[in-house]
């Protein structure tokens, strides 16, 4: 399977990207949003608090002086309605204001509007009742700005301190826990009347919002508030988990996606390798052992006892060369069942190592010196004894076949902190730091260079570790090129 991996790669990238980029967008957009909200609702906290600051001394005014007040209301016959609040001169200065309410047709349907008249005789704009739904909001603020009038400097003056504590209150109904300072300035001239901002603090970092509460747009509430952003940012803490977690998994995923990928690609040029390899290594020996064969048979070469002992001989070996091939083919099969399973026994090492020794020397292609240097005559470890001889023979076979002209190999054992360590020491060619991460892994080789006459097919120390690791050990390497290579193994020593 030829996976095409760059398509997928961009693919995948260009994925992240745009949800990263929406969600970027997103988020932006909803701070914006939530931002804009919270100037709203600070603007309205500050028109409630006025509205309730209001009427309170309206309360205040009507209790105390239910005798000097004089309502007026007068309605005629063209619909015309006049409201009128004035006190007794000898009491205090008399102030009144005058709501007519007038029924108008307009575009064949009927609505009501309604000027206010100051005591001075001023009129106020008017508003169209029921022209449009916002008409009703226009005439209350209008009426509040009206009671303003009358009830602010000629009656009873702004309470700012529980204007502010009345705002602190509705600011933290709408989960803005933020510090406020006020003020009450004349619009002409920017002049202060009252505040309750200290001479210390510094407004530059605050956020200034006015709103003007009289008719003639003379006077202002100015609240100045501390930035809102971080009041924000925890109010949006749950969706920018939520989004970071969500990022957070699918960046995992694609990641792991792309790897799964670059590992199925390698397993395929692995298996690839493979493939060509062992069918040389197959087909060699078949070719060998047809061609003895067939020498005996058709050139007769049966007759002569020398010819015939060596043809046969030839024929033996390639013959055992392929029934090792299969062998190990098998052991790598049944090592991945899980029905797999070690026949541990107690075995000396130094009774163990000395016939594969050996063995190897005999089969070396090349001269070949192979000491064991046991730190204890009697060591003894608990292990599969097959597939330890496996693993030792492995380890032997490797350092024979990756030494140049002649092997040196030493084979050492020792016991250390309750472990017994065996290490089988070559003098070869070598591996680089980059390859000894991969040296265990399946079907991997490491490149050779110019050295053409090693053959094999990347099972073996793949063998070894996966044995090793069933036995309950470790397998390590150390190796510098040039200068040859350390295999260490490491099984408790059960005595």
């Amino acid at each position: 399977m030829n996976l095409p991996f760059k398509p997928i790669a961009i693919l995948v990238i260009l994925s992240l990207v745009g949800i990263f980029a929406y969600q970027a967008y997103w988020l932006t957009s909803l701070y914006r949003d939530m931002k804009s909200q919270t100037e709203v609702a600070i603007l309205s906290a500050i028109k409630n608090a006025d509205h309730i600051e209001l009427f309170l001394r309206a309360d205040s005014i009507s209790s105390a002086g239910k005798e000097r007040r004089k309502l007026g209301i007068e309605a005629n016959a063209s619909g015309e309605i006049s409201c009128s609040t004035s006190y007794k001169e000898d009491e205090v200065k008399k102030t009144s204001q005058t709501i007519i309410k007038k029924k108008i047709l307009r575009d064949s349907a009927l609505y009501e509007t309604e000027q206010i008249v100051q005591s001075d005789g001023k009129l106020t704009d008017g508003v169209n009742i029921g022209y449009n739904y916002s008409s009703l909001l226009v005439m209350a603020e209008q009426m509040q700005m009206a009671l303003h009038m009358a009830v602010d400097e000629e009656i009873k003056q702004i309470n700012l301190t529980r204007f502010d504590s009345i705002l602190r209150s509705d600011l933290i109904k709408s989960n803005l826990d933020i510090k406020h300072y006020t003020q009450i300035v004349k619009i002409k001239g920017d002049s202060i009347i009252a505040s309750s901002l200290p001479a210390s603090v510094d407004t530059t970092n605050l956020i200034r919002h006015e709103f003007i509460y009289d008719l003639q747009k003379t006077r202002a509430f100015v609240v100045y508030t501390e930035p809102t952003g971080t009041v924000i940012l925890l109010q949006m803490a749950g969706i920018l988990t939520t989004s970071l977690i969500i990022l957070i998994i699918l960046t995992f995923s694609f990641w792991y996606l792309i790897r799964t990928i670059l590992l199925q690609k390698t397993l395929e040029e692995m298996k690839s390798d493979f493939t060509n390899n062992i069918t040389h290594e197959l087909k060699t020996p078949i070719a060998v052992a047809y061609a003895a064969n067939d020498a005996l048979l058709n050139f007769g070469k049966a007759e002569e006892k020398a010819q015939r002992d060596k043809y046969l001989r030839i024929c033996m070996e390639q013959l055992q060369r392929l029934s090792g091939l299969v062998e190990h083919i098998l052991s790598m099969s049944m090592e991945q069942r899980k029905a797999f399973r070690l026949r541990p026994e107690k075995i000396q090492l130094q009774e163990l190592i000395k016939p594969l020794i050996e063995q190897h020397k005999m089969k070396a292609d090349k001269p070949t010196k192979i000491s064991c240097n046991p730190e204890s005559d009697n060591c003894e470890i608990m292990v599969d004894k097959i597939h330890f001889s496996n693993i030792i023979s492995n380890l032997i076979d490797n350092a024979i076949k990756y030494s140049a002209d002649k092997a040196e190999v030493t084979i050492e054992c020792r016991k250390n902190n309750g472990e017994v360590e065996i290490s089988v020491i070559d003098k070869g060619i070598g591996i680089s730091k980059e390859k000894q991460k991969n040296i265990f892994d399946k079907f991997y080789r490491v490149p050779t260079g110019n050295l053409h006459n090693v053959k094999g097919y990347g099972l073996g120390l793949y063998y070894v570790k996966t044995m090793i690791e069933k036995h309950g050990g470790t397998v390590s390497v150390e190796s510098e090129p040039g200068k040859g290579s350390c295999f260490t193994i490491r099984l408790l020593n059960e005595e």
